[in-house]
């Protein structure tokens, strides 16, 4: 299939730069779906398989903090969904639907084992999607701050809108791809502090970074933006360079949604689910902000309730934010569900 334009960086995949990771025995690659390149790493085989999925305009670098710790109880996946970092962009082509077959297959011929998938955000619900899905190839599931109903039309746009807003923004700022400028995302930013204050980024932040990356780019005109900040905004940045903003399009005009319904997939889940849940308020101005609230998790529980629920004092990317947290949680869930297996075996 032909598609309007390319991933620029596409060129990079199966490339790995990490000396810890190479030294660990992590290896990049790319598996061929027929349709399009999925970009992975692979980390050395010391137990069951866990594939992680990072959230929409995350790539697989966002769970370095947690890849090497992760690598000495399980035998660590980590993609790039189409539309992200290194995987190959479809512009008109994106949905819960599309990708979800492109996981299918990739568990079907790379990973050729049941796998315990732990997906963040977006990945989350791929994760779900997965176990409704796919239930044979998938052993359990970890849900790290998943938009479970929040991101749910009409709830999504016309209720609890502050994730929709920051989309539409994305779009409407970088959605252009030809001489696009990175810096303009965060022109007129609006981050909620409190029920009273509003923080803007300030327009000479947006003029300095805008400075910063176009040197950035002149001097490296084939490579993802990388400019020295602290590790979080370095990495969204490089991130943001490496994400189709049609994959964010296609959440504001309605695209994506097809392919499962939220409580259905519930329904239909059988195997373990650890949901982990990060910090979120209200807020009247913006509805919900954060990735689900109490009345979501009851609903949750209720409709599987072998799900595991814990509450994290956390940012969204809570493996990110907290990953020791992280990785004691999802061990913890493994060792968990292999006490009950060989319990039930005697």
């Amino acid at each position: 299939m032909t598609y309007s334009y390319q991933n620029p960086y596409i060129h990079l995949s199966g490339q790995l730069t990490n000396k810890k990771l190479i030294q660990a025995g992590f290896t990049e690659n790319t598996y061929d779906t027929g349709e399009v390149l999925l970009n992975y790493i692979v980390g050395p085989n010391k137990g069951p398989c866990l594939l992680l999925l990072p959230a929409q305009m995350g790539t697989w670098e966002s769970y370095k903090k947690v890849l090497l710790p992760l690598s000495q109880h399980f035998h660590v996946y980590a993609m790039d969904i189409r539309g992200h970092g290194k995987s190959t962009w479809t512009p008109g082509h994106y949905s819960w639907k599309i990708i979800g077959a492109d996981l299918k297959a990739f568990i079907e011929n790379v990973i050729q084992e049941t796998v315990m998938i732990s997906g963040n955000s977006s990945g989350g619900i791929l994760a779900l999607w997965c176990a409704a899905n796919i239930p044979d190839k998938v052993s359990s599931i970890v849900l790290e701050d998943a938009p479970v109903f929040s991101a749910e039309m009409p709830r999504f746009k016309e209720e609890d809108r502050f994730v929709y807003n920051g989309l539409k923004h994305l779009v409407e700022q970088i959605g252009t791809i030809e001489d696009r400028d990175l810096a303009d995302y965060f022109k007129g930013m609006e981050i909620p502090a409190s029920d009273k204050r509003i923080k803007r980024i300030p327009d000479w932040f947006v003029n300095w970074l805008s400075k910063k990356i176009r040197r950035f780019q002149n001097a490296h005109p084939n490579m993802p933006v990388e400019v020295a900040f602290p590790d979080s905004l370095r990495l969204l940045i490089k991130s943001l360079s490496m994400f189709d903003p049609d994959f964010a399009r296609a959440f504001v005009d309605g695209r994506f949604y097809e392919g499962i319904n939220h409580e259905e997939a519930l329904k239909q889940t059988a195997c373990p689910i650890l949901f982990l849940h990060g910090d979120w308020k209200r807020d009247e101005r913006y509805g919900l902000i954060g990735a689900l609230d109490e009345h979501d998790v009851k609903h949750i529980t209720d409709l599987a309730p072998q799900t595991i629920y814990k509450k994290i004092s956390a940012n969204h990317v809570i493996h990110s934010f907290k990953p020791k947290i992280f990785v004691k949680e999802v061990t913890a869930f493994y060792k968990g569900q292999k006490i009950q297996t060989n319990s039930k075996s005697l």
